[in-house]
Order: C-alpha cells, then sequence, then structure tokens
C-alpha cells in the first residue's frame, strides 16, 4: 500500500438539449477539462479520525457541515470497501464552481474514488468508480440522471436520451469552446418546475419549442462529427432563441452571450439550468477565443475558461 494517493477529474458543460432532455429529446454534455478537480489521500497519525483539507471546510470529517453528508459518506463507503481502518486525510482542490452545472459534486466524487484506489495502488474499474459517483451523487441531487458522473469522468462527449443508455461519441472539431461563469448559482429546479407549467398551459406550441431544440441537437451532434464549427455555431444561436423564450434564461446570460457574439463568437448559449450558471460560447481560434474571454470578463463574468475541442488541448 502507498503512503499517498491522488485522483483527478474534470468538470462537465451541457452543449445542446437541456430541459428538452427531460421530456425525451436528446442532449449533449461535454466533458471540460479547463476546470478540474485533483483528491489527494494520505495517512493521518491521529486520534480524532478522518480529515478533510478543502476550500468548502477544513477539520475533522465527521463534522463537516451537512453540504458535505456526501463526501463523508463516499469516504465511509470506500474505506469499508477497500478495508481501510486508519485514519487519513483527505485534500480536495477544485477550480469547478459550484452550483453552476459543471459537474462539480460528481467530479469531487469521482477524483475522490480514484484517490482511494490509488492509495492502495488497487485497479479500479469504471463501474466500481461509476457506483461508487453515483451513491455519492444521490445524497447531493436526490435522483440524480448519471450523466454528471459518466462525464466528469470521462474525456469524450455523450450523447444521452433519457431512459437509454450513453453514446459516447468523438470530438475533434477545428474550435475553442468559451465558458463563463455569471457569479450566479443555477436554479435548474424552479426553471423545470417553470417550463413544465408553461407546457400544461400550451402543449402544441410549448411541446414544438422542445421538439425543435431536439433536432438543433441532433444537427449539433452531426456538426461535431463532420468537423463543421459553423452549423455547431448555428445550432447554439437557435437553440438559444429558443431557451430564451421559454423563460430558461435571463438579463445577465443575455449580455453575456450578446457580448461573446460582438466579440467574434460563431455561436454562443447559456448552458445547464439556466437563469444563473454559465454561458458557452464558440470560436474559431484561440487568438479569438481569448479575445471573447477577456470582453466576458469585462462584461462582468465571475470567470472564465477556454478549451480546445478534439484537435486541440485546453488552455
Amino acid at each position: 500500500m502507498a503512503n499517498y494517493g491522488q485522483g483527478e477529474s474534470n468538470g462537465k458543460i451541457i452543449l445542446m438539449g437541456e430541459h428538452a432532455v427531460v421530456y425525451g429529446e436528446p442532449a449533449i454534455a461535454f466533458p471540460f477539462q479547463a476546470a478540474k478537480v485533483v483528491a489527494s489521500l494520505n495517512e493521518h497519525i491521529t486520534s480524532s479520525g478522518d480529515q478533510l483539507v478543502s476550500s468548502y471546510y477544513t477539520g475533522i470529517l465527521r463534522d463537516a457541515p451537512h453540504s458535505l453528508k456526501n463526501i463523508k459518506q463516499l469516504v465511509f463507503n470506500l474505506k469499508k470497501e477497500l478495508q481501510i481502518e486508519q485514519s487519513l486525510e483527505l485534500t480536495i482542490h477544485s477550480t469547478i464552481p459550484a452550483e453552476r452545472g459543471m459537474g462539480s459534486s460528481a467530479a469531487v466524487a469521482t477524483a475522490v474514488t480514484r484517490a482511494f484506489y490509488d492509495y492502495l495502488e488497487q485497479p479500479l474499474s469504471r463501474e466500481q468508480l461509476l457506483t461508487n459517483v453515483q451513491i455519492s451523487e444521490k445524497i447531493a441531487h436526490g435522483n440524480p440522471s448519471g450523466i454528471d458522473a459518466a462525464a466528469t469522468s470521462s474525456l469524450e462527449p455523450i450523447y444521452f436520451v433519457k431512459g437509454h443508455p450513453f453514446d459516447y461519441f468523438s470530438l475533434n472539431i477545428d474550435a475553442f469552446l468559451i465558458v463563463a461563469d455569471t457569479g450566479i448559482k443555477g436554479q435548474t429546479r424552479a426553471v423545470v418546475k417553470d417550463v413544465a407549467h408553461l407546457f400544461e398551459k400550451d402543449q402544441q406550441k410549448v411541446g414544438q419549442k422542445i421538439q425543435q431544440l431536439g433536432y438543433l441537437t441532433r444537427q449539433a451532434k452531426k456538426a461535431i462529427v463532420k468537423n463543421n464549427p459553423e452549423h455547431l455555431a448555428q445550432a447554439m444561436n437557435e437553440a438559444q432563441l429558443i431557451l430564451k423564450n421559454l423563460t430558461i434564461s435571463n438579463d445577465f446570460l443575455d449580455v453575456l452571450i450578446e457580448t461573446a457574439r460582438d466579440s467574434g463568437a460563431l455561436g454562443a448559449k447559456l448552458t445547464g439550468g439556466g437563469r444563473g450558471g454559465c454561458m458557452i460560447a464558440l470560436a474559431q481560434t484561440k487568438t479569438k477565443a481569448q479575445e471573447i474571454s477577456e470582453a466576458l470578463l469585462q462584461a462582468g463574468a465571475a470567470a472564465t475558461w477556454i478549451q480546445g475541442l478534439g484537435v486541440h488541448t485546453y488552455v
């Protein structure tokens, strides 16, 4: 057994299909390697129990706040599963903002699970990894779809439809993705409820919009497979118009999206739950992506990240 273990994971971004996926339409999730979690594990010689070191809480793990219950349970399960009796010090460093639709909780669980197996120098199957991450995610989110767990532990995009197996496909498109954080927590539950209310009021009209989002997601997948950034951007722009019409956007997201387009983005839209969280933009070159990123920061974005898609490495 090693005296040290380390695990890493990446964030995730919903490229297309958010909210429509609730109604059986497809969505696409990207692993987002520009934002990461690193978890490290050391033996901790103490009688006080396991220790946690993180930006949210540092101290005895069993005394951690309720918001970290998923991590407490995950550590308990992993120690039991791997028959670890000694006290440990778990350090978590994350550049993924919480509650922004970037898969923060799943990414943390992925990194922690990998750190435990690395600590014991034991192989970790994907099935074992996802099982442990889902245990943590159920505590954090109640009834998770599994997409966050899959995307934060993968290097390939995922095309998924509710109730169907995930379809992993190759990412190889000559473009760069910019992600900007509004600094506002996403309001997924409230938005899902509001969209459902709109659907109940006018199933035909709203149903057509949801079907159109599904169509645009399928077009986006084709554009990625065929390395056609312009068609992907067009699908993004059209999706944003529908999302805004369904009250999923908000004023600040609209400002950032307009800023990105005015700065030369091929396409831009919100990502995730909406009314907060993040927005995304597509740029043809790294230089243009950096210009867009700077403009978004000047417009008030809390943070930005850039990732090359497929043929490029992330920045």
